[in-house]
């Protein structure tokens, strides 16, 4: 579904990604782990088209999306969830997502879908987006992204900064939609969201992976927990 293949991503004159290589098959959930600064935020910005690698390919599909601008991206079906969700606040949830629903592609998702897989934000389809608590903003962005049917879901640090009863919320989200053979690429710093849904984990420091491998490996090596995760 996705692959990045030797990768190196700048901003301005700073050298930031480092021969980056990883791969998303379709269906299967991967995380990108590590500290602040490892270089995870870059590697998704740098697939969406927000940055543009200065060596290496990504191809997405076997087309090379490389340099693409981020709305040719999302076209393609790459759905993008930021860390700072990024919805509208002076729009109700209904109008944020049907917004969105415009520049779709057909296929699965439709408002109703999205409201089943996310009733809370139903009850609440009328209020405001700067009226929702931060948990219901997560929702509302990932909902939003659902909303263009994507194939593949990018999303950066989602349980950050929420309750842990939310965190179980977006959990189980992520487990459903892998479950509907829906790929996703996870930027997470929480241990224990990473090892409940991704099935490998890439760890990175230094805008270079470290460390590759399954949800039992990563449990059972405790030097990389140890020097790159804090744990």
């Amino acid at each position: 579904m996705l692959s990045l293949e030797n990768v190196d991503s700048y901003y301005g004159g700073s050298h930031i990604l480092h021969g980056i290589s990883l791969a998303v098959r379709e269906g299967e959930v991967v995380c990108l782990l590590g500290r602040n600064g490892a270089g995870k935020t870059t590697t998704i910005l740098t697939v969406m088209g927000y940055l543009h690698p200065r060596r290496g390919t990504i191809r997405f599909k076997e087309r090379d999306i490389g340099g693409l601008p981020p709305y040719a991206v999302a076209r393609l079906g790459v759905g993008f969830v930021p860390q700072e969700r990024g919805i509208f606040p002076s729009l109700s949830v209904r109008e944020n997502l049907t917004v969105f629903a415009r520049n779709a592609r057909s296929g699965y998702w439709t408002l109703q879908r999205v409201f089943d897989l996310f009733p809370g934000l139903q009850a609440r389809e009328r209020n405001l987006g700067f009226q929702l608590s931060g948990g219901e903003q997560q929702m509302l962005s990932i909902a939003r992204a659902l909303m263009l049917d994507p194939v593949l879901l990018l999303l950066d640090e989602p349980s950050e900064g929420l309750a842990p009863m939310i965190v179980k919320e977006i959990v189980d989200v992520l487990k459903h939609l892998r479950g509907k053979g829906m790929a996703i690429l996870l930027v997470e710093q929480n241990l224990r969201v990473a090892l409940a849904v991704a099935d490998r984990h890439h760890v990175m420091n230094k805008g270079e992976i470290c460390f590759t491998g399954g949800s039992e490996e990563l449990e059972n090596s405790e030097s990389v927990l140890r020097s790159y995760l804090s744990v």
